[in-house]
């Protein structure tokens, strides 16, 4: 184990890996941003209030998460002036993207999944999102098994569809599914009536819906079918990468900053809108406010 992952690894609350995984497979990430002088990182463009865009900049809860984790690896590499560049990635794109290199981590609503383990890595969890659905507010649909006979959308390559997939099977419904290419083109499905329901995580349902000009032309229902962990997604096998994200992670959950910034992206007015969400922290938020932890599901 090298110097720089001892450092870290000393200094944070949760070391990310024990030193003995460091091996011939290792991913070295921190090497490849000192050698090119520029970090990489991946966000969304319609995932309101974690990782979306807002007059061509990136914005949001996990961007303002990843921007602490961007200055400490300045400080690990010692490079002040390390250039840090923002790339949008679809949910189809992103791991890819992350595993070929074209970015060094991605800060969106990447839910952590244990079948995800076996391609990327994970920082602790910043977030715990229910997946819920959005209607029109004259829908009759409240419940999952509502959807009987109805269009539903869901986004490519999110991890709601498996929890619709499992839902529809287990209440025998029949469905129409179709697929939005991010949750921005999602979201217009369900505004032009093309479909009935669209599911998909609580928070960016809430995000779209507030920053939709109509926002009381909406709502969201239905049991959660899932609670969902979010976090940083990483290079698989880069310990050095996943001990920095970890740090700052619980370094903000601890000192209660992470608390400040859930105010500033769910309680308080957003751009473009300036409309807040005005979502409560849910139970299981609380939970990992008290016991921090990078466990997937």
């Amino acid at each position: 184990m090298n110097s720089g992952l001892r450092k870290i690894c000393a200094s944070s609350m949760v070391c990310a890996l024990s030193m003995s995984a460091t091996s011939a497979f290792a991913v070295d990430t921190l090497a490849k941003i000192q050698r090119t002088g520029t970090l990489v990182i991946g966000h969304r463009v319609s995932s309101q209030p974690i990782s979306y865009v807002v007059n061509g900049h990136p914005v949001g809860y996990a961007i303002d998460i990843c921007n602490d984790v961007a200055s400490e690896i300045k400080k690990e590499l010692h490079m002040p002036n390390l250039h840090v560049v923002y790339k949008a990635v679809s949910p189809t794109e992103r791991i890819p993207m992350l595993r070929s290199g074209q970015i060094d981590m991605e800060c969106g609503t990447s839910t952590h999944s244990v079948i995800r383990d076996r391609e990327v890595k994970f920082s602790t969890n910043y977030y715990m999102a229910e997946i819920r659905m959005a209607v029109k507010s004259t829908s009759h649909v409240r419940e999952f098994d509502d959807l009987d006979n109805k269009t539903v959308v869901t986004t490519a390559g999110v991890i709601a569809d498996k929890y619709l997939n499992r839902t529809v099977h287990g209440h025998d419904l029949t469905i129409h599914k179709i697929y939005g290419r991010d949750h921005g083109e999602s979201f217009a499905l369900l505004a032009s009536g093309k479909a009935d329901a669209f599911v998909g995580a609580d928070s960016t349902l809430a995000g779209l819906i507030a920053t939709s000009g109509h926002p009381r032309d909406y709502k969201i229902v239905g049991t959660a079918l899932s609670v969902d962990p979010y976090a940083i997604m990483l290079p698989n096998n880069d310990v050095k990468m996943k001990a920095i994200a970890d740090k700052v992670i619980v370094g903000l959950w601890r000192s209660g900053k992470m608390d400040q910034l859930y105010k500033k992206w769910f309680l308080s007015p957003i751009p473009p809108r300036n409309i807040a969400l005005n979502m409560e922290l849910n139970k299981a938020n609380k939970v990992l406010r008290m016991r921090p932890t990078d466990a997937g599901n």
